[in-house]
């Protein structure tokens, strides 16, 4: 089973120009966690069976007021967190973008880095 927030909008101060980090800019999050399917959640509507996007997006929303130079290293400190705090999760998978990137010329909707750990493996 898979939980996911698409496209969780937010001002964060990552980058390696000093700029980035002093006015910030816009980012998009997409964050899977994978979780076993439990009969709790499916069949008896219990969240005990399974995991509250609302912690998930907490979790989110405190990784990314932490500056970093590297999107790699946001989205390690986001899977890595995400396996800490929901033991039954599996599987994370978090795509973070940087809706404009300081490239001089460039027109796009962003630079993406994409990362998915698994538990025992990140």
């Amino acid at each position: 089973m898979t939980i996911t927030l698409q496209n969780i909008r937010l001002r964060a101060h990552h980058g390696c120009m000093p700029q980035e980090v002093v006015v910030g800019g816009d980012f998009l999050v997409t964050v899977r966690v994978e979780v076993p399917p439990s009969q709790l959640a499916i069949v008896d509507d219990d969240l005990g069976g399974t995991i509250d996007y609302a912690a998930v997006f907490r979790v989110v929303q405190e990784e990314m007021q932490t500056p970093s130079r590297l999107l790699e290293h946001v989205c390690g400190r986001i899977a890595r967190r995400l396996l800490a705090d929901f033991p039954t999760s599996t599987q994370v998978s978090v795509s973070l973008t940087k809706c404009a990137p300081p490239i001089e010329g460039i027109a796009c909707d962003g630079a993406t880095v994409e990362l998915t750990l698994e538990r025992g493996l990140g």
